[in-house]
């Protein structure tokens, strides 16, 4: 998750004013939200050393993945998605991100190689050589294979779920973060460089469009998708706002806005709402009333640094996963800030819901 290689650091530091202040009681955001009926329910501290990017559901097998980066020790943690109690673990996989084939059972990390793993008994199946710096990744329903995405070239790799093998890899023109599909042959990509929507043909596998989000949605770090209606939210930086976007030409709607450091976004589609989450300790909810209407509906509280998020279908709760930092170090003149040390153990796992 990098922008123009810019490094996560930097991008922390820009959202939080490079000095991440933590409340006394593990971090919690203290930004005022406005009330509504979203709360955190559930905090688990599951602890554990190791960088975090990416969330993960399956909604199906009831497994929660939660890759854990690093020099040494870099894992796939896994937890029961309803309970949150730990069930094993993917050794020997540094990846950014993970996705599921339900029919198949597979598993996929966005590490390189790419792990692929049995969803069952979480043993690996096999390790995939690829290109580029795997990234973002999703599990693409219309033709069964998952699609990992790297900010250098190729954009992105496409693998067959059923038996991991390359199906080719695409130039996207641009560095690829958060990816959705309609299940019918179209993927969506904000490339977060270029500022724009990329659009792909699914079975030929080539872009056949870009959105330019105009000057209105910055560097945009999520996406999310109402498929139904086709309509897209693209969640960006810089200004910080949630571009409504529609799938079928690439016309902004409306542009609402969100918190600042935003990583990631999802669409529940039995409540009609978007969700962005962002690194200063926000989760933004936003309500479709029609195709063409939407509304902030709240503002929750979560914690500092939870950036990303992932949506349990079965229940409506989303999940975001956290930590807390140390104060950032000192640097030269002219140097990148960089965020500081994890405090041991403090990463924890969030529920938000009504």
């Amino acid at each position: 998750m990098r922008r123009d290689g810019v490094t996560l650091a930097v991008k922390w530091a820009a959202a939080m004013g490079i000095t991440i202040l933590l409340m006394a009681s593990g971090g919690a955001a203290q930004q005022a939200g406005a009330a509504g009926p979203y709360k955190v329910l559930k905090t688990a501290k599951v602890g554990g050393d190791g960088g975090f990017d990416y969330v993960y559901a399956d909604d199906a097998g009831r497994k929660l993945y939660i890759p854990r980066t690093g020099q040494t020790g870099a894992r796939i943690t896994v937890f029961d998605l309803d309970t949150l109690a730990p069930v094993g673990t993917i050794a020997n996989a540094n990846a950014r991100g993970a996705a599921v084939d339900p029919k198949s059972g597979h598993g996929f990390g966005s590490s390189k190689p790419v792990v692929m793993w049995d969803t069952k008994s979480l043993g690996t199946i096999k390790s995939i050589d690829v290109e580029g710096g795997p990234d973002g990744i999703l599990f693409d329903s219309f033709n069964a294979r998952v699609w990992v995405f790297s900010h250098r070239a190729p954009n992105a790799t496409v693998i067959n779920a059923a038996d991991g093998s390359i199906a080719g890899t695409i130039d996207l023109g641009g560095a690829p973060e958060q990816a959705v599909t309609d299940g019918a042959g179209h993927i969506y990509v904000d490339i977060e460089d270029k500022d724009n929507i990329a659009v792909v043909d699914a079975k030929t596998m080539t872009v056949t469009a870009h959105y330019d989000l105009a000057g209105k949605c910055g560097g945009p770090g999520g996406l999310a998708f109402d498929v139904k209606n086709h309509v897209l939210f693209a969640a960006c930086h810089e200004p910080a706002v949630m571009a409504v976007v529609s799938s079928v030409d690439g016309k902004i709607i409306t542009t609402l806005p969100i918190g600042k450091g935003v990583d990631g976004a999802v669409f529940n589609p039995e409540t009609m709402e978007a969700f962005s989450s962002q690194g200063d300790g926000t989760l933004t909810v936003i309500k479709e009333n029609s195709p063409t209407s939407f509304v902030v509906e709240q503002t929750v509280q979560t914690m500092q640094s939870a950036k990303t998020l992932t949506l349990d279908g079965k229940t409506g709760h989303i999940l975001l996963i956290a930590a807390e930092f140390g104060p950032p170090p000192e640097v030269a003149a002219g140097e990148r800030p960089r965020r500081g040390a994890l405090v041991p153990d403090s990463f924890r796992i969030l529920v938000v819901g009504k």
